[in-house]
């Protein structure tokens, strides 16, 4: 399985970016949904903070077996089971609105979502067949869920207002079924049964455990700066509307200032295709880990809100083009036959910061101010963008 020559976009890539659309806007417009039925059932904020966090929690546990069915089992057999695990969550919310509903409908779009994911992003590292390619499959999957956060609330909401919550979530099962036809445009792998294991074992030996991957030295560099650059995603998101109220800005305009981040994020990916044959991962990630730390270190100092949402556009310049240098690097640097496991480890690091950076930064940012936190942040990613020159 691979893409045309020169790395063209492909029928088969955009296979992969439809069935993730599918699944992950499902999942999303859930997340939307979901508390605000909570919400309207008189259920208290700390349940509803619950329920959010099991969207996240979910591909947590789950993530390693994740990875270790898509490297056994190729694409096709997780995607239907992810299919099937959001489809059952999307049902459940649609048929009752008690909160052990909601909840199992949490947790069924959640892990059905990144089951998906880790699935779709191992088959993709395997459609290329050098890392300029590799660099721009992941640019272009990189749009994946930038679109999928904007369809699946979206049309969540609009159908709420129209049509009640019920007929919403009978709708976004629609989503999952699109992505699993969609799945059947994407080649079949060969079994990988009759070669041997990633550490040259012979086959039928005891298969490594999946934390044995973090003994790889240039893996283990490449996740830690990842999770570094997560942590700067949800430092960004959780500060700014902070920092956007305690300079005085209206809601729209602390709107624009986010909608400005997520418009330059998807034009770096973009455009990252027509360049990625001059491009070299280690180089743009130390780059743009810079450009990051250096912005970080100008926000607190800003006042205007033009000016604030130029940095955001700087912002998302640079945090968007790490995700395709390290998926493509985190290809390079797994041991054959166990990049599921390696991606399910970057899964869950991913949704872990999710889930407690947030927590940390409201701790942090009550002792030491959001200044006090993009300062520490940009130290801290600074560093990070030394040791990124050396991968």
């Amino acid at each position: 399985m691979a893409m045309s020559r020169g790395g063209r976009f492909s029928a088969v890539l955009a296979a992969l970016i439809l069935g993730q659309i599918g699944l992950h806007a499902c999942m999303a417009g859930v997340r939307m949904a979901v508390p605000l039925q909570a919400l309207q059932a008189g259920q208290p904020a700390w349940r509803v903070g619950a329920l959010l966090a099991l969207f996240a929690l979910a591909p947590v546990a789950l993530a390693l077996p994740a990875g270790r069915l898509a490297d056994r089992q190729g694409y096709h057999r997780p995607v239907a089971l992810a299919a099937a695990l959001v489809v059952a969550g999307a049902g459940l919310a649609a048929l009752s609105a008690a909160l052990p509903a909601l909840a199992g409908a949490a947790v069924l779009t959640g892990a059905g979502a990144n089951i998906g994911l880790i699935a779709i992003q191992r088959t993709a590292g395997h459609m290329a067949g050098d890392s300029t390619e590799r660099i721009r499959i992941f640019s272009w999957l990189g749009l994946a869920p930038a679109l999928s956060n904007a369809l699946g609330p979206v049309l969540a909401g609009l159908l709420i207002d129209t049509a009640g919550f019920r007929v919403a979530f009978a709708v976004l099962m629609l989503l999952p079924l699109a992505a699993l036809a969609w799945s059947r445009r994407v080649p079949r792998e060969r079994p990988p049964a009759a070669e041997p294991s990633a550490a040259g074992q012979p086959v039928g030996a005891a298969r490594p455990r999946a934390w044995d991957l973090l003994r790889l030295p240039a893996l283990r560099r490449l996740l830690l700066l990842n999770g570094l650059i997560s942590a700067c995603w949800d430092l960004h998101a959780f500060l700014l509307p902070l920092l956007g109220h305690e300079r005085g800005f209206s809601a729209s305009a602390i709107g624009l200032i986010l909608g400005s981040f997520a418009v330059a994020v998807a034009a770096v990916r973009l455009l990252i295709p027509l360049w990625a044959h001059r491009l070299r991962e280690g180089t743009v990630l130390a780059a743009a880990m810079a450009a990051i730390a250096g912005l970080f270190l100008v926000y607190p100092f800003v006042h205007a809100a033009a000016v604030m949402a130029g940095c955001a556009v700087l912002l998302g310049l640079a945090l968007g083009s790490v995700q395709p240098m390290v998926m493509s690097m985190l290809h390079q640097v797994t041991p054959a036959g166990r990049h599921g496991e390696a991606i399910a480890l970057r899964s869950m690091a991913l949704n872990l910061s999710s889930t407690l950076m947030p927590l940390l930064f409201g701790a942090g940012g009550s002792a030491i101010g959001a200044g006090g936190l993009f300062w520490l942040m940009s130290a801290l990613v600074g560093a990070g963008s030394l040791r990124a020159r050396r991968l």
